[in-house]
């Protein structure tokens, strides 16, 4: 090794020393090599005096007693990590100049190939590390983006939470408010602390001087802002910096006015409140605004997946098994065989607990406290249980409940739910009761879940009472007593017997009732409430005890216990009871003394024990009751088959189905009613009901007129009368009257192909039908444009051509000789039967009509000598005609002339109309040529043929109207009749009658309870 001194440590170093080729050719002589061996080179500076040095990968240590330059050789290139290991035991210092400069050096070889190699690979190793990194960073960047997208859609829309979010501008406008603050607050001075230290009196004496100045304190508060500003400048120092000048522009800066003597004013503080509560009325109506969209837009999103599933469950023929706890599936069971009635009396036996008691003995209370939450209305001395409710208990996380036929949850830790709940059982109460009653036979059935609930299901029970008052029906009492043993009567009921404590034994009612009932206790638990009331008005604690053990009333139980529900106010909550009842227990005397039992008492133990016994008794009646229903099933379907083995089991609402199917397939049919058809039955229609009108207000008397002109000018005013008034409405009436008659002879043919269940679908028929015809109305813009159409009809008075005027004639001859046969019928009836009757059909006259034979043979005789004659007759003639009469010993009044006139004169118009008729078949050419004196008289052809024209044109719009839009809005009033009746079960039940659709009922029910208990014995039988 090669020591040398100078430089900065010596004469060689690393930052100094520039060695001659002299002394490169000296050192590379010193040094030997292996010819197969290349060499790194260090050079590194060691400071250090009087140190050894070990130059790695040898045992040669050098020793240094001055600054050296020594060269570390690496010989073996295969162990790089040794060269790195001795570096890292090198001094920092040392190891810093050690790798900061190296010299490559090869020994007879210049350069080796693959060390050359070797750096490359190690180059391009790195390389396409760093490439992967960067390629699996972009990739990975891609999927986590792609990811995010997909998990988007399923995020929520938080879209409405930067509608409370304050704005970027009002952000930054608080932020330079705060800015300008803050430069304000910096051009205070700081007062010198310990200055003010010393003018600053003690606490003894800043306590002495409150005391002092109590008084001048609050008449300085009181006189407002500006002597509390003035306060403050005379008790801090005048060197203090702060200057009347600066307080005065600083003030009005954080919020305080000096110029206002009372800030604390009843109009500002008015204002103030007035805006403030405009503004939060304002915001939380836009937060109920948007809070009522989200509800919205979540309600519409629970409809849409409801609608989804059942479709999909249609589809897929499979339903979503919902779990069910057991109690809430024997709940379920009890429901369906409350509605349940067979004519085979399979009668319901199945266990549940009866609360029975005397009115206000605490029935509701012990049942509440059972619940552990006041869940029933509440009164003083007054009836509130107007109706059984039955109370299904089960252990839930949370302390809810629910009606049966309503998806509302109330939350009982929640006062304003429980009030909620407690009047909905009130209205449901009062709702039951029927008109004139006090008590009614209707179950309400809620259920109440909550932690560390007993499960069970309870009904409670109106209380027996003594006396009927004056606001009660007159049989309320024997109605209680009939409806409470109706519900024990059940041989596996269990009767929760509930007696007053504070009252005297003599006074209670129903131990007598339930004494008969279960004369020997088997099933009956007694409850004594009101105990702390007993013990404090009762001196004699061996009463108390002999009534627990059964020895005081006549009547046996299972158990006795003792509770108490209440400390006398109603508003009190069931824990405040509950730590009452528990604290009252535990220092009661009854129980030191032993007239009490420890497990007879605390509401608590009472629960567990009626539990108990409730599931031992439906374990041990549950397999009997669904042998029971299995049998009542076969005799059931062993009667549908003897009976209707050809028909389909169907029950109602199947039937109902069915039925609607058959209507509205009946609606459609409406459409395959061809344009000819409708036109013909409007044609029909409307002439039928218009025929009258138009003979005797427009025919006849126009044709009594003495030329043509003023014949053509009465038809005209009466034609255009009628068209602008009665003739639009009657035509609507028209259409409206076909269109039903049409759709009810329809269903009528459908009704007719001989089905079994004809009979069946009768009344149901029959009352959509009419429900449809009261709720179906026709457009009103209608009779507006049929009153255009028909005005400007009836104007045209010019027949075309030879075919119309035949049509005319055609149709005024039909018209006529409807109406001579009408006519001809009121007088046949009038005058009595011929001849030929009289012999044939045993009939006789009667002197009536003898009388109108002879008036009229009298009227024809007045009427021969005469061609024309005015529709009425006059006062002389009448007297002519009496007189006549009376010579002939018959008595007539004028009215009875009259009469007889008017029939005789119609048909010697009619007659004498159908002639004329029959001249103008052949008088067209005439009348299109005008041609005069040519004997024919055909202006009342044209009347006619005005009239046919305005049936068909008004016949054609009625069409089009039904098809356009009548008969689709009467298949949707249809659809909403039968909508509304499907819904009304009531109705249902009166409108689809028959044996059939009885048996198909119980037969259902019976299935359907005999599945429930199945479904329950299985389910029990799993959690033994």
């Amino acid at each position: 090794m090669l020591s040398l001194a100078g430089g900065r440590f010596g004469n060689c170093c690393t930052r100094c020393i520039q060695p001659s080729s002299k002394q490169k050719k000296k050192i590379m002589s010193n040094l030997r090599f292996n010819s197969e061996t290349s060499f790194i080179l260090f050079q590194a500076v060691e400071t250090r005096s009087c140190s050894n040095v070990k130059v790695p990968n040898s045992k040669t240590y050098m020793k240094q007693s001055e600054p050296v330059l020594f060269r570390c050789l690496i010989t073996n290139r295969h162990n790089v990590r040794n060269i790195f290991t001795a570096i890292n035991k090198i001094a920092r210092p040392l190891k810093t100049d050690f790798l900061a400069s190296k010299v490559l050096i090869n020994g007879y070889q210049s350069r080796d190939a693959s060390t050359m190699g070797r750096l490359l690979g190690t180059v391009g190793k790195f390389l396409r590390i760093r490439y992967l990194i960067l390629t699996g960073a972009i990739g990975g960047g891609v999927a986590v983006n792609q990811t995010y997208d997909n998990w988007k859609q399923y995020m929520p829309d938080l879209e409405w939470i930067k509608g409370y979010l304050p704005e970027t501008g009002a952000l930054e406008r608080i932020k330079g408010q705060f800015n300008h603050t803050r430069e304000l607050v910096s051009k205070f001075k700081m007062v010198d602390l310990s200055q003010l230290k010393a003018k600053l009196p003690t606490a003894r004496e800043m306590n002495d001087w409150l005391d002092e100045n109590k008084r001048d304190i609050s008449s300085m508060f009181s006189e407002g802002r500006e002597s509390i500003y003035q306060a403050v400048a005379e008790v801090l120092p005048a060197d203090s910096g702060i200057s009347t000048d600066t307080s005065s522009k600083l003030l009005p800066r954080v919020g305080i006015n000096p110029r206002i003597g009372n800030p604390f004013g009843e109009k500002a503080a008015k204002s103030d409140e007035k805006s403030r509560q405009e503004s939060l009325n304002d915001e939380i109506m836009k937060i109920q605004t948007k809070y009522q969209k989200e509800v919205d837009r979540l309600e519409k999103e629970n409809r849409d997946l409801k609608k989804q599933l059942n479709l999909m469950e249609q589809k897929t023929g499979k339903k979503r098994k919902m779990n069910t706890s057991l109690i809430d599936m024997y709940s379920e069971i009890l429901d369906v065989l409350s509605g349940f009635d067979s004519t085979y009396n399979t009668q319901d036996h199945l266990p549940r607990v009866v609360v029975v008691g005397d009115q206000s003995a605490g029935k509701t209370s012990v049942l509440e406290m059972v619940a552990r939450a006041r869940i029933f209305p509440r009164g003083s001395g007054e009836m509130m249980t107007r109706s059984p409710v039955k109370v299904t208990l089960s252990e839930g996380p949370f302390h809810i409940a629910q009606f049966k036929d309503s998806s509302r949850e109330f939350d009982l830790t929640k006062e304003e739910d429980t009030e909620a709940l407690r009047r909905e059982v009130e209205h449901r109460m009062k709702k039951s009761v029927s008109k004139g009653q006090t008590v009614s036979s209707e179950c309400i059935s809620m259920t109440v879940k909550g932690p560390g609930i007993q499960r069970m299901v309870l009904v409670d029970l109106p209380g027996i009472i003594s006396t009927e008052t004056t606001v009660m029906a007159k049989d309320t009492k024997e109605s209680i007593k009939r409806l409470v043993k109706s519900y024990m009567e059940n041989p596996n009921a269990i009767i929760l017997c509930i007696q007053d404590g504070s009252l005297d034994a003599e006074r209670s009612n129903v131990t007598d009732v339930v004494s008969q009932i279960d004369p020997s206790g088997k099933r009956t638990i007694f409850v004594l409430t009101k105990v702390d009331l007993a013990e404090s008005n009762l001196y004699n604690p061996n009463r108390i005890k002999s009534i627990l053990e059964g020895k005081l009333f006549p009547m046996k139980a299972l158990g006795y216990f003792a509770v108490v529900t209440g400390k006398g106010n109603s508003n009190d909550s069931i824990e405040t009871i509950r730590d009452y009842e528990n604290e009252f227990f535990k220092k009661s005397k009854l129980l030191k003394e032993g007239a009490l039992k420890h497990t007879q008492v605390s509401t608590q133990n009472l629960s567990m024990a009626v539990s108990e016994l409730f599931w031992k008794m439906v374990k041990e009646n549950i397999e009997q009751q669904a042998d029971a229903f299995k049998a009542t099933r076969y005799n059931l379907e062993t009667e549908w088959k003897n009976n209707f083995p050809r028909l389909r089991e169907l029950d109602r609402d199947e039937l109902f189905e069915k039925a609607k199917g058959e209507i509205l397939d009946e609606v459609v049919s409406l459409g395959a009613v061809s344009a000819k058809q409708w036109e013909e039955l409007f044609y029909r229609k409307l002439w039928e009901k218009a025929a009258t009108y138009v003979f005797e207000n427009i025919y006849v008397p126009a044709a009594q007129a003495g030329t043509i002109g003023e014949f053509n000018t009465m038809v005209d005013i009466k034609l255009t009368e009628w068209a602008s008034h009665a003739l639009p409405k009657k035509s609507v009436e028209v259409g409206w009257d076909v269109l039903h008659q049409e759709f009810s002879r329809l269903v009528e043919k459908d009704t007719k192909r001989g089905s079994e269940l004809d009979e069946v679908f009768n009344k149901l028929k029959i009352a959509v039908i009419d429900s449809s015809k009261s709720t179906h109305h026709w457009d009103p813009k209608a009779e507006e444009s049929l009153r255009v159409i028909q005005r400007n009809i009836l104007e045209d008075r010019s027949v075309h051509d030879k075919q119309q005027w035949d049509a005319s004639i055609a149709f005024m001859e039909e018209t006529l000789k409807e109406q001579l046969r009408r006519n001809q019928e009121t007088l046949k009836d009038l005058t009595g039967p011929g001849t030929w009757e009289q012999w044939w059909h045993w009939r006789h006259k009667t002197t009536e009509h003898r009388n109108r034979i002879a008036t009229k043979h009298e009227l024809e005789k007045l009427l021969k000598p005469q061609t024309t004659h005015r529709p009425s007759l006059s006062q002389d003639e009448v007297t002519t005609v009496r007189q006549t009469l009376q010579s002939q010993g018959l008595e007539v009044d004028t009215e009875f002339i009259k009469e007889t006139w008017y029939h005789v004169f119609r048909e010697r118009f009619i007659l004498k109309s159908l002639q004329q008729c029959a001249d103008c078949k052949k008088g067209f050419y005439h009348y299109q040529n005008a041609i005069p004196n040519s004997g024919l008289d055909c202006h009342e052809v044209v009347l006619f043929f005005r009239l046919q024209r305005m049936l068909s044109v008004t016949s054609n719009a009625l069409r089009q109207q039904v098809v356009n839009n009548e008969a689709r809005r009467l298949e949707r009033i249809i659809k909403d009749v039968l909508d509304d009746f499907g819904e009304d079960t009531d109705r249902l039940k009166r409108l689809l009658t028959g044996r059939p659709v009885e048996l198909a009922e119980e037969l259902k029910k019976v299935r359907q309870i005999q599945e429930k208990l199945e479904e329950f014995i299985e389910a029990l039988n799993r959690e033994k």
